[in-house]
Parts: C-alpha cells; structure tokens; sequence
C-alpha cells in the first residue's frame, strides 16, 4: 500500500486565509499542507495537496488516487452537500477515506448539515479549523499502520 495521501480540497477553499476569515481562519493552504507534511512524517506518509473549484477535477483525482495513494483526505466544500459523482467515485476507490470541514457544517445552516461524503468516509472532522486536516493526519497515520 502506498505512503502517499492525496488532500482534496473542493470549491473555494484556494481562499482559505482570505475569505471570511472569522469562520475560516487566517491560515492557508500553504500552511495546511506545511502542517500535513510534518505530521506526515512521523507516520511515514508523503503528502499530495490539491485544490479545484471543479467537480469533475476533484473526480478525476478520486480515480487517479486508485493507482497512486493510501488514503484520501477530503474537504469537498459546498459539493459534501450536492455531489453525487464524488461519492460516486469515492465509492470506487479501495482506500481510507476522511472528511475534513473547517467550519462545524452541523452549527450552519440547514442545508450544509448533509453530506453525501460521508456516506463513504471512515471518519468525518468538523469545526476544528485547520487542525482538522493534521487530526484526519494523525488518524490516516494509524488507520495505515
């Protein structure tokens, strides 16, 4: 099994640190995948993040992970509430899968409470901010060990 572990980041989140920062935070992408890689390493892992305002980006990665990562780590953003190709694919895929939000999608508006990522994640974090992504590290961590 391999030690790499895709981060897909969905629609937006390439504003992390600049949009609405008083739900979001001021750190970025930059800093998500700095914290991932260290926490990373001390499981052994490699990271891959990457980030699309598209759906059909986020899919083809899904399957590109089937031949090239361990685990996915997801924050599909708004499409956890209205993608069913994501889950589709994921569904496809053979590996861990966790879902990551920011925010707490359940002390948002009604219809973020749904997620159709979560019908297939192993684990789902929410409301943690960043840390999030180096909690779904730590657990991607033991999940392969």
């Amino acid at each position: 099994m391999s030690n790499l572990i895709y981060i897909l980041n969905g629609p937006n989140l390439n504003l992390l640190g600049k949009r609405e920062p008083e739900i979001y935070g001021a750190d970025t992408l930059e800093d998500i995948e700095a914290m991932s890689i260290e926490v990373g390493r001390g499981f052994g892992l490699a990271v891959r993040l990457m980030q699309s305002n598209y759906e059909g980006q986020l899919v083809d990665w899904i399957h590109e992970a089937r031949n090239e990562a361990g685990g996915i780590i997801i924050n599909p953003g708004a499409y956890s509430h209205t993608s069913v190709a994501i889950l589709d694919a994921l569904n496809a895929y053979e590996g861990p899968v966790l879902e990551v939000h920011v925010s707490n999608i359940h002390k948002r508006e009604s219809f973020r409470h749904h997620s159709y990522v979560s019908l297939r994640a192993e684990g789902v974090i929410a409301g943690f901010g960043v840390d999030g992504y180096a909690l779904a590290m730590r657990r991607m961590g033991t999940l392969l060990a």
